[in-house]
């Protein structure tokens, strides 16, 4: 019986038009790299934002030393900031469709995230989503120490609500770092996301479960 889905955020339940990995690959490049999105995308997408700069970079040879990512992350976090002033987010179609459904039987809606705890609850105030009415809980890069794909997000929801076993758990992403989260934890189903940082193909490398097109697509699953 599954008493639990965790979504990702960005790409999964929110619409923002990859505006996060557009301002990565800007900060990046200011500091002397040439990256295109694509690159940003494939090594980048799901990952605690200062773990991805440093493996984007990594791509140039650049063992960079810590002061280097750092610089460019502080840089990411005032322009990200910048970048969700003057853009609207949005809902992913069917997002609150399917918390609605879910809610109404008796399974949590948790969002997990590479995001600060910061940059997270700005998004969710700008989309109106509170805990306790859209979403029953909120995970993010600030809360745990290793980031995806370990599993800590997701157990750390799961000691939350009082979830002893990963097998009652869903977790949906559109990246390849959120479906190695889901099966790492040991989730009865780790699905993947075609609305947001990676492809089909790219998704399928990682083997999920399933891989779907639109949120609604999940209520046929579980």
């Amino acid at each position: 019986m599954i008493k639990m889905v965790v979504f990702d955020m960005a790409g999964t339940t929110v619409d923002e038009n990859n505006v996060v990995y557009k301002t990565l690959q800007k900060v990046i490049n200011e500091a002397g790299f040439n990256f295109s999105l694509e690159q940003v995308l494939a090594v980048g997408a799901g990952k605690e934002k200062l773990t991805a700069i440093k493996d984007i970079i990594a791509l140039e040879g650049a063992m960079a030393d810590d002061s280097i990512g750092n610089k460019i992350y502080h840089s990411f976090v005032v322009e990200l900031a910048t970048a969700y002033d003057s853009f609207e987010l949005k809902p992913q179609p069917g997002a609150q469709e399917i918390f609605d459904a879910l809610r109404a039987k008796n399974i949590l809606v948790v969002l997990n995230t590479g995001y600060d705890e910061k940059t997270a609850v700005n998004i969710l105030e700008k989309l109106r989503w509170e805990t306790g009415k859209q979403i029953d809980g909120l995970i993010t890069a600030s809360d745990v120490q290793n980031n995806r794909p370990n599993p800590d997000m997701i157990v750390l929801a799961m000691q939350r609500f009082g979830i002893e076993n990963a097998s009652e758990v869903v977790k949906v992403g559109d990246s390849i770092i959120d479906i190695e989260e889901g099966k790492n934890t040991g989730c009865s189903l780790s699905i993947g996301i075609t609305t947001g940082a990676h492809t089909y193909e790219q998704l399928a490398t990682a083997a999920p479960h399933h891989i779907i097109h639109h949120l609604q697509e999940l209520l046929l699953l579980i």
